[in-house]
């Protein structure tokens, strides 16, 4: 039997991801970036976001059929996000998606976006089957999931306020290293030793929930502390010891999972996880338990339309119903079993 043709659609933030997947075989994986964009505001804007979008999608559509060497009218099922996310950047995939869908006669499926975070390592890893601890961690959203099957998922935890990318954006503005923060705190952790600065872990009587506001509290009160009293440290180890309060609270509380449910694989999603002091330490943690780890590529584990795709994959091939016509986003999306 031949595997369906996929056409993912990622629009949720700041990054027009489009890909062709044949079953779960990635076929092209195109993406166009808006951060020199929105870097000179230190953010993403969301009107901004959503018009580079519009510029983008038609273009990248097109530039993904051509790399995957497959026709329109070969294509079996369209997927974009449907939710969370920004709402106009959410708009411009969502309606394109579906009035694709509707001028080739195909099924159309929205998807949550975290749970597309969920299946990108099965893009890469054979291995990777449920049940499983998922830790999900980006710029808006830290999560610890239960992934029973493919399709019934269990929310242990989250953030109560900032997510884990979120406080590194937030901490890298304020120390002066730009935007994305994520990937300059990983840069300029290499000069700097970890354990400089003691800085709080939250939550410690909560095993799988997150709280990174009052990091940010304690680092800007630290520094100005250090200011007064002239003895300012340097902000490489400033930067790792910030990571390393990230780090170890996005492990600890994985592997609390773990050991709660008896999980023999744990898995990861979502930007942070290209943090490579992230998923050392989750390769460390993973190996003292004697649990499988599958993290995705770095490229996979930033938006993109691959993890669309083959969410809407696993739906097609299992006979789940494709999302009605009249569906619209939902910004505010929370991932949840879906209905069959």
């Amino acid at each position: 039997m031949t595997e369906p043709l996929i056409l993912g659609i990622e629009t949720s933030c700041d990054e027009t991801g489009i890909a062709v997947l044949e079953g779960m075989e990635v076929r092209s994986n195109v993406l166009a970036s808006q951060t020199d964009i929105h870097a000179r505001f230190g953010g993403v804007v969301p009107e901004v976001a959503a018009r580079a979008h519009v510029e983008a999608i038609r273009p990248l559509v097109h530039q993904a059929l051509a790399i995957a060497g497959v026709h329109p009218q070969q294509i079996d099922a369209v997927a974009a996000t449907q939710g969370p996310g920004l709402a106009g950047s959410l708009m411009v995939g969502f309606a394109y998606a579906k009035g694709l869908a509707w001028t080739l006669d195909t099924p159309f499926y929205g998807v949550d976006h975290m749970e597309g975070h969920l299946f990108a390592p099965r893009l890469e890893h054979g291995g990777y089957h449920p049940p499983a601890i998922v830790v999900l961690a980006s710029g808006g959203h830290s999560q610890i999931v239960h992934m029973r099957d493919w399709g019934d998922y269990e929310v242990l935890g989250g953030t109560i306020d900032d997510a884990a990318g979120e406080a590194f954006d937030k901490l890298a503005r304020y120390l002066g290293m730009g935007y994305p923060g994520g990937p300059a705190i990983d840069r300029e952790s290499d000069a700097g030793r970890s354990d400089a600065v003691a800085f709080p872990r939250a939550l410690k009587d909560r095993p799988y929930d997150f709280s990174f506001s009052g990091l940010k509290t304690s680092v800007i009160t630290y520094l100005e502390k250090a200011r007064g009293e002239g003895t300012l440290p340097q902000r490489a180890d400033v930067a790792a010891s910030i990571q390393e309060a990230i780090v170890d609270v996005l492990v600890e509380k994985t592997f609390n999972a773990v050991d709660a449910t008896g999980a023999k694989v744990v898995a990861g999603g979502g930007g942070v996880l290209a943090n490579r002091r992230l998923r050392h330490q989750m390769e460390a943690a993973a190996a003292d338990r004697g649990v499988e780890l599958f993290l995705p590529s770095a490229v996979l584990c930033t938006d993109n339309g691959a993890m669309i795709a083959a969410v809407a994959a696993s739906r097609l091939v299992t006979g789940v119903e494709p999302t009605p016509w009249d569906a619209d986003i939902d910004p505010g999306m929370r991932l949840e079993t879906p209905p069959v």
